[in-house]
Protein backbone atom coordinates (compact mmCIF):
# COMPACT_ATOMS: atom_id res chain seq x y z
CA UNK A 1 0.00 0.00 0.00
CA UNK A 2 1.25 3.45 -0.84
CA UNK A 3 0.62 6.63 1.04
CA UNK A 4 1.70 10.22 1.22
CA UNK A 5 3.39 11.47 4.35
CA UNK A 6 4.15 15.18 4.19
CA UNK A 7 6.27 17.30 6.52
CA UNK A 8 5.37 20.98 6.53
CA UNK A 9 8.20 22.83 8.14
CA UNK A 10 9.54 26.28 7.38
CA UNK A 11 11.60 26.61 10.57
CA UNK A 12 13.88 23.68 9.82
CA UNK A 13 16.44 23.22 12.50
CA UNK A 14 18.89 20.45 11.60
CA UNK A 15 17.73 18.24 14.46
CA UNK A 16 14.12 18.57 13.31
CA UNK A 17 15.10 17.64 9.76
CA UNK A 18 16.89 14.62 11.18
CA UNK A 19 13.91 13.44 13.21
CA UNK A 20 11.40 14.10 10.44
CA UNK A 21 13.47 12.49 7.70
CA UNK A 22 14.40 9.45 9.78
CA UNK A 23 10.76 8.90 10.74
CA UNK A 24 9.73 9.11 7.10
CA UNK A 25 12.59 6.82 6.14
CA UNK A 26 11.27 4.27 8.62
CA UNK A 27 7.79 4.71 7.14
CA UNK A 28 9.16 4.13 3.65
CA UNK A 29 10.39 0.78 4.87
CA UNK A 30 6.74 -0.11 5.57
CA UNK A 31 5.75 0.45 1.94
CA UNK A 32 4.85 4.12 2.02
CA UNK A 33 5.53 6.51 -0.83
CA UNK A 34 6.54 9.76 0.85
CA UNK A 35 6.43 13.35 -0.29
CA UNK A 36 8.73 15.43 1.92
CA UNK A 37 7.64 19.08 1.85
CA UNK A 38 9.95 21.91 2.80
CA UNK A 39 10.12 25.62 2.11
CA UNK A 40 11.93 26.77 -1.00
CA UNK A 41 14.48 28.60 1.16
CA UNK A 42 15.39 25.57 3.27
CA UNK A 43 15.33 23.23 0.30
CA UNK A 44 17.95 25.41 -1.40
CA UNK A 45 20.01 25.44 1.78
CA UNK A 46 19.75 21.67 2.00
CA UNK A 47 20.98 21.15 -1.56
CA UNK A 48 23.74 23.69 -1.01
CA UNK A 49 25.02 21.83 2.06
CA UNK A 50 24.51 18.26 0.80
CA UNK A 51 25.14 18.70 -2.91
CA UNK A 52 22.87 19.27 -5.94
CA UNK A 53 22.41 15.53 -6.57
CA UNK A 54 22.00 14.49 -2.93
CA UNK A 55 18.31 13.64 -3.33
CA UNK A 56 18.68 11.50 -6.43
CA UNK A 57 18.08 7.77 -6.36
CA UNK A 58 15.38 7.69 -3.68
CA UNK A 59 12.49 5.86 -5.36
CA UNK A 60 10.10 6.00 -2.42
CA UNK A 61 10.68 9.69 -1.74
CA UNK A 62 9.52 12.77 -3.59
CA UNK A 63 10.69 16.22 -2.51
CA UNK A 64 8.43 19.24 -2.99
CA UNK A 65 8.63 22.85 -1.85
CA UNK A 66 6.31 25.70 -0.98
CA UNK A 67 7.16 29.44 -0.70
CA UNK A 68 7.30 31.03 2.74
CA UNK A 69 6.32 34.53 1.64
CA UNK A 70 9.28 36.10 3.46
CA UNK A 71 11.82 38.59 2.08
CA UNK A 72 14.95 37.11 0.55
CA UNK A 73 17.66 36.43 3.12
CA UNK A 74 21.17 35.02 3.31
CA UNK A 75 21.07 31.29 2.58
CA UNK A 76 24.18 30.86 4.71
CA UNK A 77 22.25 31.81 7.83
CA UNK A 78 19.03 30.96 9.58
CA UNK A 79 15.92 32.92 8.65
CA UNK A 80 14.32 35.38 11.03
CA UNK A 81 12.27 33.04 13.23
CA UNK A 82 10.04 35.89 14.38
CA UNK A 83 8.89 36.47 10.81
CA UNK A 84 8.41 32.74 10.34
CA UNK A 85 6.26 32.48 13.45
CA UNK A 86 4.16 35.43 12.29
CA UNK A 87 3.73 33.83 8.87
CA UNK A 88 2.47 30.60 10.43
CA UNK A 89 0.00 32.37 12.71
CA UNK A 90 -1.25 34.50 9.81
CA UNK A 91 -1.85 31.42 7.61
CA UNK A 92 0.66 32.54 4.98
CA UNK A 93 1.47 28.89 4.30
CA UNK A 94 -2.11 27.66 3.93
CA UNK A 95 -2.70 28.67 0.29
CA UNK A 96 0.60 27.33 -1.11
CA UNK A 97 0.25 24.11 0.87
CA UNK A 98 -3.31 23.69 -0.35
CA UNK A 99 -2.17 24.28 -3.94
CA UNK A 100 0.54 21.64 -3.55
CA UNK A 101 -1.97 19.10 -2.27
CA UNK A 102 -4.14 19.83 -5.32
CA UNK A 103 -1.11 19.32 -7.55
CA UNK A 104 -0.32 15.99 -5.88
CA UNK A 105 -3.88 14.79 -6.16
CA UNK A 106 -4.05 15.79 -9.84
CA UNK A 107 -0.89 13.76 -10.43
CA UNK A 108 -2.62 10.67 -9.07
CA UNK A 109 -4.54 10.30 -12.33
CA UNK A 110 -2.35 12.07 -14.89
CA UNK A 111 0.92 10.42 -13.88
CA UNK A 112 -0.39 7.33 -12.11
CA UNK A 113 1.22 8.46 -8.86
CA UNK A 114 0.26 6.89 -5.51
CA UNK A 115 -2.75 8.57 -3.88
CA UNK A 116 -2.45 11.15 -1.13
CA UNK A 117 -3.92 9.40 1.89
CA UNK A 118 -2.46 11.08 5.01
CA UNK A 119 -0.38 13.98 6.30
CA UNK A 120 2.36 13.99 8.91
CA UNK A 121 3.10 17.55 9.93
CA UNK A 122 5.61 19.19 12.19
CA UNK A 123 3.44 19.95 15.21
CA UNK A 124 4.22 23.65 15.24
CA UNK A 125 2.89 23.92 11.70
CA UNK A 126 -0.55 22.77 12.92
CA UNK A 127 -2.32 26.15 12.42
CA UNK A 128 -2.40 25.64 8.65
CA UNK A 129 -1.74 21.91 8.36
CA UNK A 130 -4.90 20.96 10.24
CA UNK A 131 -7.02 23.28 8.10
CA UNK A 132 -5.65 21.72 4.92
CA UNK A 133 -6.19 18.19 6.24
CA UNK A 134 -9.83 19.01 7.04
CA UNK A 135 -10.41 20.51 3.59
CA UNK A 136 -9.10 17.38 1.86
CA UNK A 137 -10.58 14.90 4.30
CA UNK A 138 -7.17 13.49 5.23
CA UNK A 139 -6.09 12.11 8.60
CA UNK A 140 -3.24 14.13 10.06
CA UNK A 141 -0.61 13.20 12.63
CA UNK A 142 1.13 16.07 14.41
CA UNK A 143 4.78 15.26 15.09
CA UNK A 144 6.19 17.48 17.85
CA UNK A 145 9.94 16.83 17.92
CA UNK A 146 10.09 17.61 21.62
CA UNK A 147 9.62 15.74 24.87
CA UNK A 148 6.19 15.16 26.40
CA UNK A 149 6.86 17.55 29.28
CA UNK A 150 7.81 20.27 26.81
CA UNK A 151 4.59 19.75 24.88
CA UNK A 152 2.56 19.77 28.10
CA UNK A 153 4.27 23.02 29.04
CA UNK A 154 3.33 24.68 25.75
CA UNK A 155 -0.21 23.36 26.08
CA UNK A 156 -0.58 25.15 29.43
CA UNK A 157 0.22 28.62 28.07
CA UNK A 158 -3.46 29.51 27.80
CA UNK A 159 -3.85 28.61 31.46
CA UNK A 160 -0.83 30.74 32.36
CA UNK A 161 -2.51 33.72 30.71
CA UNK A 162 -5.86 33.01 32.38
CA UNK A 163 -4.20 32.73 35.80
CA UNK A 164 -2.32 36.01 35.32
CA UNK A 165 1.10 34.35 35.26
CA UNK A 166 1.76 35.37 31.66
CA UNK A 167 2.70 37.72 30.27
CA UNK A 168 4.96 38.90 33.10
CA UNK A 169 3.90 42.02 34.96
CA UNK A 170 7.35 43.56 34.53
CA UNK A 171 11.00 42.68 33.96
CA UNK A 172 11.63 42.27 37.70
CA UNK A 173 9.80 38.92 37.52
CA UNK A 174 12.89 37.52 35.83
CA UNK A 175 15.09 38.14 38.87
CA UNK A 176 12.88 38.46 41.97
CA UNK A 177 12.17 34.78 42.48
CA UNK A 178 8.87 34.79 40.63
CA UNK A 179 10.08 32.08 38.23
CA UNK A 180 10.90 29.82 41.19
CA UNK A 181 7.22 29.60 42.11
CA UNK A 182 6.08 25.99 42.22
CA UNK A 183 2.96 25.22 40.20
CA UNK A 184 0.94 22.16 41.16
CA UNK A 185 -1.92 22.25 38.67
CA UNK A 186 -0.23 20.87 35.54
CA UNK A 187 -1.19 17.20 35.15
CA UNK A 188 1.71 14.80 35.44
CA UNK A 189 4.17 17.58 36.31
CA UNK A 190 3.44 18.25 39.95
CA UNK A 191 6.10 20.29 41.71
CA UNK A 192 7.52 21.88 38.58
CA UNK A 193 8.63 25.51 38.73
CA UNK A 194 7.65 28.27 36.34
CA UNK A 195 11.25 28.54 35.19
CA UNK A 196 11.11 24.93 34.00
CA UNK A 197 8.36 25.66 31.49
CA UNK A 198 9.18 26.63 27.89
CA UNK A 199 10.41 30.18 28.18
CA UNK A 200 8.25 31.79 25.49
CA UNK A 201 5.92 33.05 28.21
CA UNK A 202 8.70 35.21 29.71
CA UNK A 203 7.60 38.42 28.11
CA UNK A 204 5.82 41.53 29.32
CA UNK A 205 4.13 42.02 25.97
CA UNK A 206 0.67 40.42 25.62
CA UNK A 207 1.12 40.57 21.83
CA UNK A 208 4.48 38.80 21.91
CA UNK A 209 4.86 36.75 18.73
CA UNK A 210 6.19 33.60 20.36
CA UNK A 211 3.77 33.60 23.26
CA UNK A 212 0.84 33.73 20.88
CA UNK A 213 2.46 31.38 18.37
CA UNK A 214 2.90 28.77 21.11
CA UNK A 215 -0.77 28.99 22.04
CA UNK A 216 -2.06 28.93 18.47
CA UNK A 217 0.17 25.97 17.61
CA UNK A 218 -1.33 23.84 20.38
CA UNK A 219 -4.92 25.14 20.49
CA UNK A 220 -6.39 22.72 17.96
CA UNK A 221 -4.29 19.59 18.33
CA UNK A 222 -7.50 17.78 19.32
CA UNK A 223 -8.52 17.92 15.66
CA UNK A 224 -5.59 15.69 14.68
CA UNK A 225 -5.76 11.92 14.43
CA UNK A 226 -2.55 11.51 16.40
CA UNK A 227 -0.07 13.36 18.59
CA UNK A 228 3.44 11.98 18.00
CA UNK A 229 6.17 12.82 20.52
CA UNK A 230 9.93 12.30 20.42
CA UNK A 231 10.17 10.47 23.74
CA UNK A 232 9.66 7.02 25.24
CA UNK A 233 7.24 5.74 27.85
CA UNK A 234 9.52 5.02 30.81
CA UNK A 235 11.21 8.42 30.51
CA UNK A 236 8.00 10.42 30.99
CA UNK A 237 5.48 7.97 32.37
CA UNK A 238 3.50 10.45 34.48
CA UNK A 239 3.13 13.23 31.92
CA UNK A 240 2.33 10.79 29.11
CA UNK A 241 -0.39 9.24 31.24
CA UNK A 242 -1.76 12.72 31.95
CA UNK A 243 -1.74 13.67 28.26
CA UNK A 244 -3.51 10.46 27.29
CA UNK A 245 -6.32 11.18 29.74
CA UNK A 246 -6.92 14.78 28.64
CA UNK A 247 -10.10 15.26 26.56
CA UNK A 248 -8.51 17.81 24.21
CA UNK A 249 -5.57 15.59 23.24
CA UNK A 250 -5.72 12.99 20.43
CA UNK A 251 -4.20 9.52 20.84
CA UNK A 252 -0.53 9.86 21.85
CA UNK A 253 2.21 7.87 20.14
CA UNK A 254 5.79 7.84 21.45
CA UNK A 255 8.47 6.89 18.93
CA UNK A 256 11.76 8.07 20.43
CA UNK A 257 14.68 8.02 20.33
CA UNK A 258 14.05 7.80 16.61
CA UNK A 259 17.71 7.17 15.74
CA UNK A 260 17.65 3.96 17.78
CA UNK A 261 14.28 3.01 16.32
CA UNK A 262 15.68 3.34 12.83
CA UNK A 263 18.54 1.01 13.74
CA UNK A 264 15.98 -1.78 14.18
CA UNK A 265 15.15 -1.76 10.47
CA UNK A 266 17.10 -4.54 8.72
CA UNK A 267 18.92 -3.87 5.46
CA UNK A 268 17.52 -0.37 5.06
CA UNK A 269 18.40 0.55 1.45
CA UNK A 270 18.12 4.28 2.24
CA UNK A 271 20.33 4.26 5.31
CA UNK A 272 23.17 6.79 5.09
CA UNK A 273 22.15 7.65 1.53
CA UNK A 274 21.33 11.27 2.27
CA UNK A 275 22.29 13.81 4.90
CA UNK A 276 19.95 16.13 6.73
CA UNK A 277 21.90 19.22 7.79
CA UNK A 278 21.24 22.71 6.48
CA UNK A 279 24.88 23.55 7.19
CA UNK A 280 27.85 22.29 5.20
CA UNK A 281 29.56 19.73 7.38
CA UNK A 282 33.31 19.52 7.81
CA UNK A 283 35.01 16.31 8.94
CA UNK A 284 38.47 17.60 9.86
CA UNK A 285 37.45 17.71 13.52
CA UNK A 286 36.91 13.95 13.69
CA UNK A 287 40.61 13.08 13.75
CA UNK A 288 41.17 15.35 16.74
CA UNK A 289 38.08 14.05 18.53
CA UNK A 290 39.05 10.44 17.92
CA UNK A 291 42.43 11.10 19.50
CA UNK A 292 40.79 11.89 22.84
CA UNK A 293 39.68 9.43 25.49
CA UNK A 294 35.95 8.58 25.54
CA UNK A 295 33.81 11.07 27.49
CA UNK A 296 36.76 13.42 28.02
CA UNK A 297 35.84 16.28 25.66
CA UNK A 298 33.40 19.06 26.53
CA UNK A 299 31.23 19.56 23.45
CA UNK A 300 29.63 23.01 23.06
CA UNK A 301 26.85 23.63 20.56
CA UNK A 302 24.08 26.23 20.64
CA UNK A 303 22.03 24.58 17.91
CA UNK A 304 20.92 25.98 14.60
CA UNK A 305 18.97 29.14 15.42
CA UNK A 306 20.04 30.41 18.85
CA UNK A 307 21.96 33.68 18.87
CA UNK A 308 23.90 35.42 21.61
CA UNK A 309 25.64 38.68 22.34
CA UNK A 310 29.39 39.17 21.85
CA UNK A 311 29.81 39.43 25.63
CA UNK A 312 28.03 36.12 26.23
CA UNK A 313 30.29 34.47 23.67
CA UNK A 314 33.42 35.86 25.33
CA UNK A 315 32.31 34.78 28.81
CA UNK A 316 31.54 31.27 27.61
CA UNK A 317 34.89 31.14 25.83
CA UNK A 318 36.99 32.15 28.80
CA UNK A 319 34.98 29.93 31.13
CA UNK A 320 35.73 26.96 28.91
CA UNK A 321 39.40 27.89 28.52
CA UNK A 322 39.88 28.45 32.24
CA UNK A 323 38.52 24.99 33.01
CA UNK A 324 41.72 23.56 31.43
CA UNK A 325 39.63 20.72 30.00
CA UNK A 326 39.67 19.75 26.32
CA UNK A 327 36.64 21.16 24.56
CA UNK A 328 35.22 21.36 21.07
CA UNK A 329 33.08 24.39 20.33
CA UNK A 330 30.92 24.77 17.24
CA UNK A 331 30.48 28.42 16.26
CA UNK A 332 28.03 29.08 13.45
CA UNK A 333 28.62 32.07 11.17
CA UNK A 334 25.41 33.66 12.47
CA UNK A 335 25.76 32.75 16.16
CA UNK A 336 26.67 36.26 17.33
CA UNK A 337 24.41 39.27 16.88
CA UNK A 338 25.83 42.77 16.66
CA UNK A 339 29.58 43.24 16.66
CA UNK A 340 31.84 40.22 16.34
CA UNK A 341 33.32 38.78 19.51
CA UNK A 342 37.11 38.78 19.80
CA UNK A 343 38.29 35.26 20.55
CA UNK A 344 41.60 33.45 20.04
CA UNK A 345 41.78 31.61 16.67
CA UNK A 346 41.63 28.18 18.34
CA UNK A 347 38.09 28.97 19.50
CA UNK A 348 36.78 29.00 15.93
CA UNK A 349 35.56 25.79 14.31
CA UNK A 350 33.53 24.82 11.25
CA UNK A 351 30.14 23.29 11.73
CA UNK A 352 30.62 19.70 12.86
CA UNK A 353 28.97 16.51 11.58
CA UNK A 354 25.62 15.81 13.15
CA UNK A 355 26.84 12.65 14.84
CA UNK A 356 28.71 14.92 17.22
CA UNK A 357 25.71 17.11 17.94
CA UNK A 358 25.15 17.45 21.68
CA UNK A 359 21.57 16.25 22.29
CA UNK A 360 20.60 18.48 25.21
CA UNK A 361 18.42 16.72 27.74
CA UNK A 362 15.76 15.25 25.54
CA UNK A 363 15.36 11.59 24.60
CA UNK A 364 18.24 12.27 22.19
CA UNK A 365 20.49 12.66 25.22
CA UNK A 366 19.18 9.40 26.61
CA UNK A 367 20.02 7.77 23.29
CA UNK A 368 23.75 8.12 23.86
CA UNK A 369 23.85 8.38 27.66
CA UNK A 370 24.88 12.03 27.61
CA UNK A 371 24.19 14.38 30.52
CA UNK A 372 24.43 18.07 29.68
CA UNK A 373 24.72 21.67 30.78
CA UNK A 374 21.98 23.90 29.36
CA UNK A 375 21.88 27.64 28.92
CA UNK A 376 18.68 29.70 28.83
CA UNK A 377 19.26 32.23 26.06
CA UNK A 378 17.88 35.68 26.60
CA UNK A 379 17.20 36.49 22.98
CA UNK A 380 13.85 36.24 21.23
CA UNK A 381 14.86 32.72 20.19
CA UNK A 382 14.00 30.70 23.26
CA UNK A 383 13.50 26.98 23.29
CA UNK A 384 11.88 24.28 25.33
CA UNK A 385 15.10 22.95 26.83
CA UNK A 386 14.20 24.25 30.27
CA UNK A 387 11.20 21.95 30.46
CA UNK A 388 13.55 19.01 30.18
CA UNK A 389 15.31 19.97 33.41
CA UNK A 390 12.69 18.27 35.55
CA UNK A 391 14.17 16.85 38.77
CA UNK A 392 13.48 13.14 38.20
CA UNK A 393 15.86 12.91 35.25
CA UNK A 394 18.85 14.25 37.18
CA UNK A 395 21.02 14.48 34.08
CA UNK A 396 21.58 18.20 33.65
CA UNK A 397 22.77 21.50 35.07
CA UNK A 398 21.80 25.03 34.10
CA UNK A 399 23.82 28.14 33.34
CA UNK A 400 21.99 31.39 33.95
CA UNK A 401 21.35 33.83 31.11
CA UNK A 402 23.68 36.36 32.74
CA UNK A 403 26.75 34.38 31.74
CA UNK A 404 29.87 34.75 33.86
CA UNK A 405 33.14 32.99 33.03
CA UNK A 406 33.68 31.90 36.63
CA UNK A 407 30.27 30.23 36.70
CA UNK A 408 30.91 28.49 33.38
CA UNK A 409 34.30 27.24 34.61
CA UNK A 410 32.83 25.97 37.89
CA UNK A 411 29.94 24.15 36.25
CA UNK A 412 32.12 22.57 33.58
CA UNK A 413 34.57 21.23 36.17
CA UNK A 414 31.75 19.89 38.35
CA UNK A 415 30.10 18.41 35.30
CA UNK A 416 33.22 16.63 34.06
CA UNK A 417 35.11 15.83 37.26
CA UNK A 418 32.85 16.42 40.27
CA UNK A 419 30.73 14.03 42.28
CA UNK A 420 27.51 15.55 40.97
CA UNK A 421 28.73 15.10 37.42
CA UNK A 422 29.52 11.44 38.05
CA UNK A 423 26.04 10.84 39.40
CA UNK A 424 24.51 12.51 36.35
CA UNK A 425 26.60 10.37 34.00
CA UNK A 426 25.49 7.22 35.80
CA UNK A 427 21.88 8.35 35.60
CA UNK A 428 22.25 9.17 31.90
CA UNK A 429 23.55 5.65 31.26
CA UNK A 430 20.47 4.24 33.01
CA UNK A 431 18.24 6.27 30.70
CA UNK A 432 20.29 5.09 27.72
CA UNK A 433 19.58 1.47 28.62
CA UNK A 434 15.87 2.21 28.96
CA UNK A 435 15.90 4.03 25.61
CA UNK A 436 17.43 0.96 23.97
CA UNK A 437 14.74 -1.23 25.54
CA UNK A 438 12.00 1.12 24.31
CA UNK A 439 13.25 0.90 20.72
CA UNK A 440 13.86 -2.85 20.85
CA UNK A 441 11.67 -5.32 18.91
CA UNK A 442 8.93 -5.32 21.56
CA UNK A 443 9.61 -1.96 23.20
CA UNK A 444 7.12 0.85 23.70
CA UNK A 445 8.51 3.05 20.92
CA UNK A 446 8.58 0.20 18.41
CA UNK A 447 5.00 -0.65 19.34
CA UNK A 448 4.07 3.03 19.20
CA UNK A 449 5.43 3.37 15.67
CA UNK A 450 3.61 0.21 14.55
CA UNK A 451 0.37 1.52 16.01
CA UNK A 452 0.87 4.93 14.40
CA UNK A 453 1.25 3.29 11.00
CA UNK A 454 -1.62 0.84 11.36
CA UNK A 455 -4.11 2.93 13.34
CA UNK A 456 -3.56 6.34 11.73
CA UNK A 457 -1.46 6.44 8.55
CA UNK A 458 -3.16 3.44 6.94
CA UNK A 459 -6.60 4.39 8.17
CA UNK A 460 -9.27 4.94 5.57
CA UNK A 461 -10.19 8.65 5.51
Amino acid sequence: MSSKVGDIGPKRKSKVLLAEFQKHRAAANRGFHITFINTEFNHRRFLKSQGPNSLDGLPDFRFETIPDGLPDSDEGATQDVTLLAEAIVQDVFLAPFRNLLIKLKDAETSNNNPPVTCIVSDGFMSPFAIKAAEEFGLPIALFFTIAACSFMGFKQFRALVEKGLAPLKDESCLTNGFLDEVIDWIPGMEGIRLRNLPSFFRTTNPDDVFLNFSMVATDEVHKAAALVLLTFDTLEKEVLSALSSMPNIPPVYTIGPIELLLNQIPKDPLKNSVGYSLWKEETECLEWLNSKAPNSVVYVNFGSITVMTPNQLVEFGWGLANSKLPFFWVIRPDLVVGESAILPPEFVSPFSPARWVSPYMTPRGCRCGSPCVTHKMGSHVRGSVETNCVPHRRIGMEIDNDVKRDEVEKLIKEFMEGEKGKKMKNKAMEWKKLAEEATGPHGSSSTGFDNLVNQVLLRKS
